[in-house]
């Protein structure tokens, strides 16, 4: 078995988080650290947008300010996430990894069994989406809104037909980046505010349609699940599906510095985060 890095980094804040990522990618892509996998939630809670997006067309940016909410643009792709009621995970490790598929699809497909165990391990009856017919994959390549909770994407995990992780990936240095929310609540009414809509009908079809399409674990299971039971349930699931045991990882001052310079260069800037 394979041992990695495991980091639970807590509440941090937006810009920290993705610096984070950022910096593990660094290392691994240098040799000074293993694969790592990490656990973390916001503080305060967070509106990220996928590196792709326009942070003016898709967000509503004043509602994101009125509400004392946080924003960043992730390095990764996907479509916009409130980050408030979840516990956060981030797999980082190189391409060439052991039997790691090389294609996007297969490798999010095989990171992603960490999750589904995960699932399981508490309890739910989780699998994976896999759009079937010329529509659904249509559907995938003009996603028709800017919320990433809309429809599932290719082996996200799925509970009675509900999204109920979102999750992205990015590839830097040979090192694969995939990060993710895990819903345990899901405040519908909070996630459609921070968006901007063409439309008053628009975010009314919305309203009706997200809960037919998005679930937090609060709704599939009759009890109230904790963060800390989270970990361990995912923790336990990634080190089953990936065959792997974990070292604890903590921080250097020099490699929180280093973290620090990175968030202040890029994921605190404005120039970063509107730049498109």
């Amino acid at each position: 078995m394979t041992t990695w890095y495991f980091l639970n980094s807590g509440k941090c804040s937006p810009s920290y988080n993705m610096a984070l990522d950022e910096a593990l990618m660094d290392w691994h892509s240098e040799g000074l650290i293993p694969p790592v996998i990490r656990f973390y939630e916001w503080e305060p809670a967070t509106v990220s947008i996928g590196y792709f997006q326009t942070a003016s067309k898709d967000i509503d940016l004043q509602a994101v300010k009125r509400q004392g909410l946080g924003f960043v643009r992730r390095p990764t792709g996907g479509r916009a996430v409130l980050h408030e009621h979840e516990l956060t995970y981030s797999i980082i490790v190189a391409e060439s990894y052991p039997n790691m598929p090389p294609t996007v699809t297969e490798a999010y497909r095989v990171l992603s069994e960490g999750l589904l165990e995960g699932f399981k391990n508490l309890g739910m009856d989780a699998y994976f989406s896999v759009p079937e017919t010329a529509e659904q994959q249509d559907a995938l390549k003009k996603p028709k809104s800017a919320v990433c909770f809309d429809a599932p994407s290719w082996y996200e995990l799925v509970v009675e037909g509900k999204k109920v992780a979102g999750s992205a990936q990015t590839r830097q240095k040979g090192v694969i980046l995939q990060h993710g929310a895990i819903l345990l609540h899901l405040d519908i009414e909070k996630l459609l505010s921070v968006f901007a809509f063409s439309s008053d009908a628009v975010k009314e079809r919305m309203r009706i349609n997200l809960p037919n399409k998005a679930v937090a674990m609060d709704t599939l299971i009759d009890r109230h699940i904790t963060v800390e039971e989270c970990v361990t349930a995912f923790k336990a699931g990634f080190a089953k599906a990936l065959d792997i045991t974990f070292e604890s990882f903590v921080l250097s001052d020099d490699q929180e510095a280093y973290v620090k310079k990175i968030e202040a260069e890029k994921y605190g800037n404005d120039s970063w985060n509107f730049k498109k």
